[in-house]
C-alpha cells in the first residue's frame, strides 16, 4: 500500500494551492484528479484577493506568462444606468487588479506549476472509497486504466469541487434555501469590442432583477457570455440548442449589437441547480475546501477566491496538525470560512431582492460607501474594518431603504 502525508482530492485551484503550500514544507503530497487536464469549467472572472493566495504559493510568475486578460474592476448596468467599480479605489489595502481567464488554461497552469514544484498529481483517477480514523486515512481509487489502488495518508483535503467526493461518501450534503437558478452560456468572438470594454466584466440586470447577463472579455478577442436566472427561464432560453439565448444575446438592447453577427466558439451550454452546501466542513482525518464546502451564485465571481483562500487555509492547518499541534477546526477553519461566505451570501441575496440595484443605481452613491462595497467585490470579505463585512446582514437593507426614502420612484 502506497503511503503519503497528505492526499488531496481534486486538482482545481483549491487543490493546486493546497498541494503547493504543503509540498513547499516538504510533505509528501498526492493529488488525485478524476478528469484529464486541461478541461473546461465555468467561473472565469477572478477577484483581486485570490492574487494574495497565488502569490503565497509562488504561482504568479507562471500565470503571468500566459497573458490572460487584465481585470481592473467590474461594471454593472440596468438599462441606461451604469455603475463602474475600479479595484484601485477600494477600502482594503490589497491587490488592485487580477485576470479574466479561460479556466481550462488557468487551472492547468496552476496544477502544472504545482507539479513542477514537486507535487505528485495523478489524472483520470476516481476516488471510490474513503475510510477515516485518528491514526490513518485509507483511500481506494481507480486509475486511468481502471485498476483499483489503495493509498494510506495521514490527512485528506477534499478539493473535489462539484464532484463533492467526501460530502457524497459521508452524507454531508444538505439542501440550500435559495431559489433554484441556472445559467446558459457560450464563448463567442468579440471583434466589436471597444477599448472601455477591453478589461472588465460587464453585468447587465434585466427582467425585474430576476435575471442578469454577463460579458467576460478574454485576451484572445473572444468573450464569455451567459444569462443567469430562475431555472424555468434558463430552460426556456436553452431549448432548441439555445436558440432563444442566442437571439437574446445578439439583440439584447444594453449590449448595443456587440454580438449581433459574431461566430460562436462553442454552442450554448446549460447548468442547473448550481447552489450547494455541505453541513460540515471537517471531520476526523479530513477537511473540505473550495466548492466542496459551498457554492452560492456566480453574480459576484466569488468561486475561485473562496477556493484558493480555503485551500490555503486548510493546508496551513493541516501542517499545524501534522506537526502535532492541536487544531480547533471549527473556530480556526469552518467558522472563519463561513463568515466570508456569509458576507458574499448577503450580497447575493441583496442582488436578487433588488436592494443592491437600488444602491448601485442611486442618483448619487457616497464615495466612501462605494469604496467599501468595492472591497467586497475585490474579495476582501474578511476585512473587519469594513462596515459591509461587520454589518453585512443588515447594512444593505438599511442603505437601500434610505435610498428609496430619499429617491422615491
Amino acid at each position: 500500500m502506497d503511503e503519503v502525508d497528505v492526499l488531496i482530492i481534486g486538482a482545481g485551484p483549491a487543490g493546486a494551492v493546497a498541494s503547493a503550500f504543503l509540498n513547499n514544507l516538504k510533505y509528501k503530497v498526492l493529488v488525485l484528479e478524476k478528469l484529464l487536464f486541461p478541461r473546461f469549467v465555468i467561473g472565469e472572472s477572478l477577484l483581486p484577493h485570490c492574487m494574495d493566495h497565488l502569490d503565497e504559493v509562488n504561482f504568479l510568475t507562471d500565470v503571468k506568462k500566459h497573458g490572460f486578460q487584465l481585470k481592473t474592476g467590474a461594471t454593472f448596468y440596468k438599462g441606461e444606468q451604469r455603475l463602474g467599480f475600479l479595484f484601485d479605489d477600494q477600502l482594503t489595502k490589497g491587490w488592485t487588479w487580477t485576470w479574466q481567464v479561460k479556466r481550462a488554461d488557468f487551472d492547468h497552469i496552476l496544477i502544472k506549476t504545482a507539479e513542477e514544484q514537486g507535487v505528485t498529481v495523478k489524472f483520470q483517477c476516481e476516488v471510490k472509497k474513503v475510510e477515516c480514523s485518528k491514526e490513518k486515512q485509507v483511500v481506494t481509487y481507480t486509475d486511468n486504466i481502471g485498476k483499483e489502488i489503495t493509498v494510506k495518508a495521514k490527512f485528506i483535503i477534499d478539493a473535489s469541487g462539484y464532484g463533492s467526493v467526501l460530502p457524497k461518501l459521508f452524507n454531508l450534503e444538505e439542501s440550500v434555501q435559495t431559489q433554484p437558478r441556472g445559467a446558459v452560456f457560450c464563448h463567442i468572438h468579440d471583434s466589436k469590442r471597444t477599448s472601455n470594454e477591453g478589461e472588465n466584466i460587464f453585468i447587465h440586470s434585466f427582467r425585474n432583477n430576476t435575471a442578469w447577463i454577463w460579458a467576460i472579455p478574454f485576451s484572445d478577442k473572444t468573450t464569455s457570455v451567459g444569462v443567469v436566472s430562475d431555472s424555468d427561464f434558463v430552460k426556456e432560453l436553452y431549448a432548441n440548442n439555445g436558440e432563444k439565448f442566442l437571439n437574446h444575446m445578439r439583440t439584447f438592447k444594453d449590449l448595443k449589437g456587440r454580438f449581433s453577427d459574431e461566430k460562436l466558439v462553442f454552442e450554448p451550454r446549460e447548468i442547473q441547480g448550481y447552489a450547494k452546501r455541505s453541513k460540515k466542513l471537517f471531520g476526523t482525518g479530513y477537511v473540505l475546501c473550495g466548492n466542496a464546502t459551498e457554492f452560492l451564485d456566480p453574480i459576484f465571481s466569488s468561486g475561485v477566491t473562496l477556493a484558493t483562500g480555503s485551500g490555503l487555509m486548510a493546508a496551513k492547518l493541516t501542517h499545524k496538525q501534522l506537526k502535532g499541534e492541536k487544531v480547533d477546526w471549527m473556530n480556526e477553519y469552518e467558522n472563519i470560512l463561513r463568515k466570508g461566505i456569509d458576507v458574499f451570501r448577503s450580497f447575493v441575496l441583496s442582488w436578487y431582492n433588488g436592494d443592491m440595484q437600488t444602491i448601485f443605481f442611486a442618483k448619487d452613491i457616497n464615495p466612501d460607501i462605494k469604496r467599501q462595497i468595492c472591497s467586497i467585490l475585490a474579495g476582501y470579505v474578511w476585512d473587519k474594518n469594513n462596515p459591509f463585512v461587520k454589518k453585512h446582514k443588515t447594512i444593505l437593507k438599511t442603505l437601500a431603504q434610505v435610498v428609496r426614502i430619499n429617491e422615491p420612484a
